[in-house]
């Protein structure tokens, strides 16, 4: 039966990195020794006192629907969070939690941006971005960063960008896929050029705690009371507290804003698990020893990686400051042969490096970018290092 979708429907591509990684389960299906350098989740597990949380709210018979917002405790927690970290000020009605950051970012596109509205998206960028603004009728509008500049949005981007169509700004930071960080010049230095619209500024703050280098962190939020209240501020707790399973994300804005989100969510999920709020919230009122241990363990990861990537002949990548990802350059080898087969674009390049080294990676192109491909560290060091040698005498049978 041939069926006819929405154009909204028709104009959204399915998620490459879920695409890979499916591929990389049925290669270890197969019996294959496979080095996945796919996806984006810590490999320490939920610390204890988390899970043990989980436990006793199923023990108390606390496994029924909650608000469609969240659990009060819980929003309280959040906005306590928000309070000691960054310096905001949110009450619990201007604070929704959801099953995890990504679903908060699709109500927010959802309950915000209108057909033909443009929706700006600095690439690289996270692959469900522009997709999610497709599925809301709306206009993704790409502002190419470059690698020099550590694919960083500048003001004079941002301004040459900006028409009378932008409802919103998107902004990840640190950012999945590149790592980089905004620091607090650089974001002052954005301000001036916030301040020159009425635009929403959505800011997906998931890797918040995976910061390198002593270097701090400042939300968009925290620029300003006029900005703070353009903004959409989303965070969860699958990075952090390497709980990506437990699908616990939530935002921050105007009431408003959480009202209209609220309304999206009524009618698709309602609330997020109600066992795993019980854990999110002991995840912020518990100790957070665990968060700085993945953190150091990223970071030594990071700098073995980085100084490995940067060995092999035409590769450069910039040092990533931030999250568990490193998104080195590779158009040295694109072009190039493998027995009679030209390796013409980063999704071959990546299919080569499947194919011939039982690695996996994800091809730029799913980030928006043509020349690049991600390389996730989260995880083990071993892994880390049998992957990149399996790379290296991959790379050298290419002419």
């Amino acid at each position: 039966m041939d069926f006819e979708f929405p154009e909204r429907i028709n104009r959204a591509v399915a998620s490459l990195t879920m695409q890979i990684a499916q591929r990389a389960i049925e290669l270890r299906a197969q019996g294959e020794d496979i080095v996945d350098f796919s996806v984006g989740e810590p490999d320490f597990p939920t610390p204890d006192n988390i899970k043990n949380a989980a436990i006793k709210a199923i023990e108390l018979n606390l496994t029924k629907y909650t608000a469609n917002t969240g659990i009060l405790e819980l929003r309280r927690a959040i906005a306590d969070k928000l309070e000691r970290d960054n310096g905001l000020s949110y009450s619990p009605d201007e604070i929704i939690v959801s099953n995890g950051a990504k679903q908060c970012v699709y109500n927010a596109i959802q309950a915000l941006v209108g057909e033909g509205d443009d929706v700006l998206i600095p690439a690289p960028y996270y692959v469900s971005y522009p997709e999610m603004v497709k599925l809301a009728g709306g206009n993704p509008v790409f502002i190419n960063t470059s690698i020099e500049s550590g694919f960083k949005l500048t003001p004079e981007l941002l301004e040459s960008s900006l028409t009378p169509k932008t409802k919103m700004l998107i902004l990840c930071n640190p950012s999945n896929p590149t790592g980089s960080v905004f620091h607090e010049n650089e974001l002052n230095a954005l301000k001036e050029t916030f301040r020159k619209g009425n635009y929403l500024i959505l800011t997906d703050e998931i890797y918040e705690k995976i910061i390198y280098d002593g270097i701090g962190f400042l939300s968009v939020a925290s620029l300003g009371e006029e900005i703070k209240k353009r903004t959409i501020l989303v965070n969860g707790h699958s990075k952090a507290y390497s709980m990506t399973g437990w699908r616990i994300g939530y935002a921050a804005a105007e009431r408003e804003i959480i009202k209209a989100m609220a309304k999206v969510q009524s009618h698709s999920t309602s609330n997020a698990s109600t066992v795993s709020q019980y854990a999110a919230l002991e995840a912020l009122k518990g100790p957070q020893e665990s968060v700085e241990i993945m953190r150091k363990e990223f970071e030594k990861r990071r700098d073995f990686l980085f100084e490995e990537l940067n060995s092999i002949e035409g590769i450069f990548t910039s040092k990533p400051e931030g999250a568990f990802y490193v998104f080195p350059d590779v158009s040295y080898y694109l072009g190039k042969k493998f027995k009679d087969k030209i390796i013409s674009d980063v999704f071959e390049f990546s299919l080569f490096l499947l194919n011939e080294a039982r690695v996996v990676v994800v091809p730029g192109i799913a980030f928006g970018n043509q020349n690049c491909i991600r390389i996730s560290f989260s995880t083990s060091m071993d892994r880390i290092a049998e992957g990149i040698k399996r790379i290296k005498n991959a790379l050298e049978l290419l002419v």
